[in-house]
């Protein structure tokens, strides 16, 4: 028997996507602050600390979660959306950036996805979303992006959402992936993760790509993004900094 609460849904969009959330009365969903998009009249929404999961029995289990919330750079808050009225009603939150929404049903991987500290976005109440550390020495000094991670835990449908396009890919026992770690949305726990040096006196010096990269260890599932958030943000300062010399005129000012 399912113990987080059971929601249809609908993804629209396609680079910058919103998913539509149909509850049935008394049911709830939960968000990070600033995923709302619109709801359905009969649906209220509330400020909660932490994410009202049954992991949050008591007000110091509900603190000490939601101060684990603080390390993955989430808010101490979050917003839940309770159907109270009649009949069927819609809640939507929508992507941040250009990108996929994932939709992740917990049940089918035992009940725990890993995923990038500001990849989750929206829940059914119930899922408990929380800090994963890697316990590997060399992937807490190197790990960059992939040092905090959130886990995500329930039997419920939880929304992740990355950059650019998304691909889910399938490790066998033993198999090995190579990954930039800004690259990685999430992976199912059976995923063994590990940072490795890339190795070249040319590549650390002149490759542009870091001198780490992760490594995702099968069995298990792996959802990969295309354009990380990071690497978004950092090209737009580099074109919004200083004069472009292939705009406008050779003579700058003086040619306008």
């Amino acid at each position: 028997m399912k113990t987080n609460h059971e929601i249809d849904y609908y993804i629209h969009g396609e680079e910058m996507q919103y998913v539509e959330i149909e509850l049935d009365p008394l049911e709830t969903a939960i968000a990070e602050a600033g995923a709302f998009m619109y709801m359905s009249d009969g649906i209220k929404m509330e400020t909660i600390f932490g994410d009202g999961s049954e992991h949050q029995n008591g007000f110091m289990g509900k603190l000490f979660n939601a101060g684990k919330r603080l390390l993955t750079g989430e808010s101490l808050f979050m917003t839940a959306f309770t159907h109270e009225g009649f009949g069927k009603a819609k809640v939507a939150f929508a992507s941040p950036y250009p990108g996929k929404i994932i939709p992740i049903d917990l049940a089918q991987y035992d009940g725990k996805i890993i995923c990038q500290k500001d990849a989750f976005l929206c829940a059914a109440k119930g899922v408990a979303i929380g800090i994963e550390f890697q316990r590997k020495l060399g992937t807490g000094l190197f790990g960059g992006e992939g040092f905090i991670m959130q886990k995500l835990e329930g039997d419920g449908m939880a929304f992740c959402h990355a950059g650019g396009h998304v691909m889910k890919k399938t490790l066998s026992p033993g198999e090995v992936l190579r990954v930039d770690t800004g690259c990685i949305v999430a992976y199912t726990k059976s995923i063994d993760y590990d940072i490795q040096f890339v190795g070249g006196v040319k590549n650390t010096l002149f490759g542009g790509e870091g001198m780490f990269f992760a490594t995702l260890k099968g069995p298990g599932e792996v959802w990969l993004q295309t354009l990380p958030i990071s690497r978004l943000a950092s090209r737009i300062l580099s074109y919004g900094v200083g004069p472009r010399k292939e705009e406008g005129s050779i003579l700058g000012r003086l040619g306008v």
